[in-house]
Protein backbone atom coordinates (compact mmCIF):
# COMPACT_ATOMS: atom_id res chain seq x y z
CA UNK A 1 0.00 0.00 0.00
CA UNK A 2 3.02 2.06 0.50
CA UNK A 3 6.22 2.71 -1.77
CA UNK A 4 9.52 4.19 -0.96
CA UNK A 5 12.12 4.31 -3.63
CA UNK A 6 15.21 5.56 -2.90
CA UNK A 7 17.91 6.62 -4.42
CA UNK A 8 21.29 8.65 -3.91
CA UNK A 9 23.80 6.25 -2.91
CA UNK A 10 27.38 5.39 -4.80
CA UNK A 11 30.64 5.57 -4.37
CA UNK A 12 32.57 8.30 -2.22
CA UNK A 13 35.65 8.91 -1.10
CA UNK A 14 36.82 9.88 2.31
CA UNK A 15 35.85 13.08 3.50
CA UNK A 16 33.20 13.30 0.84
CA UNK A 17 29.38 13.90 0.50
CA UNK A 18 26.50 12.57 -0.28
CA UNK A 19 22.52 12.98 -0.29
CA UNK A 20 20.05 10.38 -0.37
CA UNK A 21 15.92 10.70 -1.03
CA UNK A 22 13.43 8.89 -0.15
CA UNK A 23 10.32 9.04 -1.77
CA UNK A 24 7.05 7.65 -0.48
CA UNK A 25 3.55 7.01 -2.85
CA UNK A 26 0.51 4.48 -3.08
CA UNK A 27 -3.07 4.88 -0.94
CA UNK A 28 -0.76 7.22 1.42
CA UNK A 29 -3.35 8.82 4.55
CA UNK A 30 -0.34 10.49 6.41
CA UNK A 31 2.73 9.64 7.29
CA UNK A 32 4.37 9.67 10.75
CA UNK A 33 7.52 9.40 11.34
CA UNK A 34 10.48 8.79 8.46
CA UNK A 35 13.57 7.15 8.78
CA UNK A 36 17.08 6.07 7.50
CA UNK A 37 18.87 2.61 8.90
CA UNK A 38 21.89 1.13 7.47
CA UNK A 39 22.77 -2.69 7.56
CA UNK A 40 26.34 -3.86 7.04
CA UNK A 41 26.93 -7.60 6.23
CA UNK A 42 26.09 -10.09 8.90
CA UNK A 43 25.12 -6.89 11.21
CA UNK A 44 21.70 -5.82 12.34
CA UNK A 45 19.93 -2.78 10.72
CA UNK A 46 20.44 -0.12 13.07
CA UNK A 47 19.07 3.54 13.61
CA UNK A 48 20.64 5.99 11.88
CA UNK A 49 18.43 9.43 12.05
CA UNK A 50 14.58 9.75 12.26
CA UNK A 51 12.48 13.12 11.20
CA UNK A 52 8.51 12.95 13.11
CA UNK A 53 6.18 14.57 10.82
CA UNK A 54 6.65 17.87 12.97
CA UNK A 55 10.23 18.25 12.22
CA UNK A 56 11.53 16.76 15.23
CA UNK A 57 15.00 15.19 14.42
CA UNK A 58 17.02 12.40 16.30
CA UNK A 59 20.48 11.18 15.33
CA UNK A 60 23.12 8.09 16.05
CA UNK A 61 25.80 9.30 18.48
CA UNK A 62 28.20 8.42 15.74
CA UNK A 63 26.63 10.75 12.65
CA UNK A 64 26.12 13.59 14.79
CA UNK A 65 27.13 16.61 13.36
CA UNK A 66 28.23 14.84 10.03
CA UNK A 67 24.61 13.75 9.13
CA UNK A 68 21.14 16.09 8.47
CA UNK A 69 17.87 14.27 8.29
CA UNK A 70 15.24 16.69 6.55
CA UNK A 71 11.77 15.97 4.72
CA UNK A 72 9.33 17.68 2.66
CA UNK A 73 5.64 16.80 3.79
CA UNK A 74 4.12 17.83 0.56
CA UNK A 75 6.02 15.65 -1.65
CA UNK A 76 6.11 12.72 1.11
CA UNK A 77 10.07 12.65 0.80
CA UNK A 78 12.84 12.21 3.59
CA UNK A 79 15.94 13.30 2.82
CA UNK A 80 19.95 12.27 4.49
CA UNK A 81 22.54 14.67 4.12
CA UNK A 82 26.42 12.86 4.95
CA UNK A 83 29.12 15.11 4.87
CA UNK A 84 32.38 14.56 6.29
CA UNK A 85 31.97 10.30 5.26
CA UNK A 86 34.18 8.01 6.55
CA UNK A 87 34.99 4.47 5.78
CA UNK A 88 33.20 3.14 8.30
CA UNK A 89 29.95 4.85 7.18
CA UNK A 90 29.86 2.02 4.53
CA UNK A 91 26.56 -0.33 4.38
CA UNK A 92 23.28 -0.35 2.53
CA UNK A 93 20.82 2.25 3.76
CA UNK A 94 17.03 1.70 3.90
CA UNK A 95 14.02 4.21 3.75
CA UNK A 96 11.27 3.41 6.75
CA UNK A 97 7.92 5.33 6.83
CA UNK A 98 4.87 4.70 9.71
CA UNK A 99 2.02 5.80 7.93
CA UNK A 100 -1.63 5.79 7.84
CA UNK A 101 -2.19 3.82 4.29
CA UNK A 102 -5.32 2.47 2.97
CA UNK A 103 -7.98 1.03 4.88
CA UNK A 104 -6.07 0.11 7.60
CA UNK A 105 -6.98 1.84 11.01
CA UNK A 106 -3.35 1.71 12.31
CA UNK A 107 0.27 2.58 11.58
CA UNK A 108 1.97 0.68 9.52
CA UNK A 109 5.74 0.50 9.03
CA UNK A 110 6.88 0.24 5.53
CA UNK A 111 10.46 -0.41 4.33
CA UNK A 112 12.82 0.81 0.83
CA UNK A 113 14.80 -1.69 -1.04
CA UNK A 114 17.84 -0.15 0.28
CA UNK A 115 20.81 2.12 -1.59
CA UNK A 116 24.51 1.23 -1.35
CA UNK A 117 26.80 3.88 0.03
CA UNK A 118 30.32 3.28 0.14
CA UNK A 119 33.20 4.76 1.38
CA UNK A 120 36.50 4.04 -0.07
CA UNK A 121 39.94 5.67 -2.07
Amino acid sequence: QVQLVESGGGLVQPGGSLRLSCAASGSIVSINTMAWYRQGPGMQRELVADITSGGRTSYAESVKGRFTISRDNAKNTVYLQMNSLKPEDTDVYYCMADALAGSRPYLGRYWGQGTQVTVSS
